[in-house]
């Protein structure tokens, strides 16, 4: 499953804004500029972010955008669904609500989908991996990049 750019840049977004932490908001064109990415194109990401709830933004002089929470209460599930919506490694499988996968190549009660199972699996194992992973620990620190160096 290859993700798009909306999950690329958006987490980007997400790391900077948790990078830079505290209580004042930051101006998407700083990070923008810092990250080497198009502000029209990371508007439209904030966008679906804040209405996610996983940023705030502050108008004014001084506004900018600021994490909802605290980047340990965040996970990458979170930010890739806003982004990108329900998480899927083929486009016939979803996710019904009672957490079941569907197929729509199933759509009549004779016709079984041989590979369900496996996108299901993988459709399983990305989830639990974006689940487990908290935008805290995508921070940069000097720490975290001197240990990293020296493995």
């Amino acid at each position: 499953m290859i993700f798009s750019t909306r999950s690329e840049y958006g987490v980007r977004v997400m790391v900077e804004l948790a990078r830079r932490g505290g209580d004042q908001p930051v101006a998407l064109a700083e990070i923008a500029e810092y990250e080497r990415l198009p502000l029209a194109y990371l508007e439209h990401l904030v966008a679906r972010l804040r209405r996610a709830g996983l940023v705030e933004s502050r108008r004014g002089a001084h506004g900018g955008y600021l994490l909802a929470r605290a980047p340990e209460l965040i996970s990458m599930a979170e930010v890739v669904e806003a982004l990108e919506g329900q998480i899927a490694p083929v486009e016939c499988i979803t996710s019904a609500p009672d957490g079941t996968l569907r197929c729509s190549l199933e759509a009549d009660a004779q016709r079984v989908c041989t590979t369900k199972v496996l996108w299901g699996r993988v459709q399983g194992a990305i989830v639990d991996t974006l689940q487990r992973t908290t935008l805290a620990e995508l921070i940069p620190t000097t720490t975290k990049t001197k240990k990293a160096v020296a493995a």
